[in-house]
């Protein structure tokens, strides 16, 4: 029996957005019936699948997603942010649950991947594998045995704080940047003793770099983007970017519009624009070994921002800029980069990639590659 919209949006920590704020972002909200087909994640489907490992290091799934479907854009693993940031340990641990769930009523069209050979399984299976991700810590409180518990159940990525500070370290948007608390480096020990991969995206400076000085195994920056092409709070600096790879981490780069658009420009950001990160990012390091892609698309309708009527705090902007000049829909593709705004658009990044000079193996590793690699170091 499959589990009916409304059940899913009951027990889905994920379907908590349309109530939360979320700091740096705009709010939205919509009217019954006026979200368009074009603004609610409907991806093309390939024909014919490309020969690539793509693994997305964060996106999310939506209730009224086409499950059926998954893994016939060209994805072979998506890491889904599990539950949405900020919520109680209950309802993270549903969150988390439903996804069992949802494997289980799909067994001909997703897995879950708990171990790196359960990704290339999938691909082999005409499958899509779920990597399964929190964007939040909050889960934790003060409880280090709650890491343990939700890695068992089958938690894999794991980023310590959404943007703004919590008990574990400082968020990317918050005014301080107090790096790891105390606290917070029990928490990356605990980590790395399980397996439970580190992510760094939308954590302060200091924090993603003290986690990564701490860490004994990669870090990854799940979906973000270069500061030194676009100065955006969302974004890192060359230095976060050399630690990372030193540490034989992946940052993942994303081409979500407001992390692309450079600073005084107004038209919309395009691929070739995005393929500009991935190029400073190789010339920085030298190589393409530990570079990614998380684009933080959905499957499915993106909920509605509101926020709380009491009043909000004040936060670094993140798309203000994005929002005025070129679309503030969040549901929109637009907020895509132009020629990378579906997953099915891949084969237009293939083939960029290859337009400037990337040879077929620097291609597989960029795409999944490099993130199977920590992967198999990683998780236990």
């Amino acid at each position: 029996m499959s589990m009916k919209r409304r059940d899913f949006i009951k027990v889905s920590g994920i379907a908590a957005v349309g109530s939360t704020a979320l700091a740096g972002y705009s709010s939205q909200e919509s009217k019954p019936g006026e979200i368009p087909d074009s603004d609610k994640g409907i991806h093309p489907i390939l024909q014919k699948d490309h020969p690539y490992v793509f693994i997305d290091s964060c996106m999310q799934i939506w209730p009224d997603a086409d499950l059926t479907n998954t893994h016939r854009h060209g994805v072979t693993a998506y890491a889904v942010t599990a539950w949405d940031p900020h919520i109680p340990l209950d309802q993270a641990l549903e969150g988390l649950m439903v996804w069992h769930l949802l494997a289980r009523e799909h067994p001909n069209n997703i897995v879950i991947a708990t171990k790196a050979e359960d990704i290339l399984n999938a691909k082999k299976n005409n499958r899509a594998a779920l990597i399964l991700a929190s964007q939040c810590g909050d889960f934790i409180g003060n409880k280090l045995h709650r890491v343990e518990a939700f890695y068992r159940l089958g938690l894999r990525m794991l980023i310590l704080a959404y943007s703004t500070t919590n008990r574990l370290c400082d968020g990317c948007l918050d005014r301080t940047d107090g790096g790891l608390t105390a606290f917070g480096q029990l928490v990356v020990d605990e980590c790395n003793r399980l397996g439970l991969l580190l992510d760094c995206s939308h954590l302060g400076r200091r924090a993603s770099l003290e986690i990564i000085e701490r860490s004994q195994q990669p870090v990854v920056f799940s979906h973000s983007g270069a500061k030194a092409l676009a100065e955006n709070p969302r974004n890192i600096d060359d230095q976060q970017i050399k630690a990372c790879a030193a540490k034989g981490g992946v940052i993942g780069l994303s081409p979500w519009g407001p992390m692309v658009l450079k600073k005084g420009r107004t038209q919309r950001p395009t691929l070739s624009d995005f393929i500009e990160h991935i190029d400073h990012v190789a010339q920085l390091l030298g190589s393409v070994d530990n570079i990614g892609i998380g684009t933080d698309m959905s499957l499915g309708t993106y909920p509605d921002h509101s926020f709380d009527l009491w009043g909000e705090p004040v936060y670094k902007d993140v798309t203000s800029g994005y929002d005025k000049n070129i679309s503030a829909n969040i549901r929109s593709p637009l907020r895509m980069v132009e020629g990378f705004s579906n997953y099915a658009e891949v084969l237009n990044f293939i083939d960029a990639l290859k337009k400037r000079g990337q040879g077929d193996s620097d291609v597989r590793k960029i795409l999944g590659g490099n993130y199977l690699r920590v992967f198999k170091q990683v998780w236990k």
